[in-house]
């Protein structure tokens, strides 16, 4: 079937769930990303339980930490 991954369509296997598709494009620090589905946040304990359909956009988000350095 086909999805959208960070803006590019991709074929995948029917039934595949989000936990397997970030095993399976290799996502860096799978501990710290957050997946949306159709612009829909997935919780990380229901990673392994969303199946995804054909047509589905998934992006993968990194939150990061930063601030400014205050110049004296």
């Amino acid at each position: 079937m086909q999805i959208t991954i960070a803006g590019e369509k991709k074929e995948v296997k029917d039934n595949i769930t989000v936990a397997e598709l970030i095993v399976l494009e290799n996502v860096e620090t799978p501990e710290y990303v957050t997946v949306t589905v159709n612009d829909d946040f997935i919780d990380s304990d229901k990673l392994s339980s969303t199946v995804l359909k054909a047509g589905d956009s998934v992006e993968f988000l990194y939150f990061m930490g930063g601030g400014s350095v205050e110049r004296v």
